[in-house]
């Protein structure tokens, strides 16, 4: 199991993504535009700069929705793979089945 802290952080995250993704977009939209001079892209560059390190949805991490594993994620299913295994063997994943040939 991850430790709750962890988990809790990565939640702490994802609100930052989601409070900063407007300003995010406005700032890119300077910065990749062609009319805008070149004081405007670097004054653009400095507001993002000053933005919070974890607005960027790039450092957000998928986890497991039940053990909190980062590594080996189903993006479907949002658990991890071992997880995702025992489930289906139970049968308490719809439309899962166990290969065989």
């Amino acid at each position: 199991m991850t430790r709750l802290a962890i988990i809790e952080r990565e939640a702490k995250r994802a609100k930052t993504v989601q409070k900063f993704e407007a300003k995010r977009k406005e700032i890119f939209a300077v910065l990749d535009s062609s009319k805008a001079s070149d004081e405007e892209k670097f004054e653009a560059r400095l507001a993002l700069q000053k933005l919070p390190r974890n607005s960027s949805s790039c450092r957000q991490r998928n986890r497991c929705a039940l053990t909190g594993r980062p590594r080996g994620t189903f993006r479907k299913f949002g658990i991890a793979r071992n997880k995702l295994r025992e489930l289906a063997l139970k049968g308490e994943i719809p439309g899962v089945v166990k290969a065989s040939w």
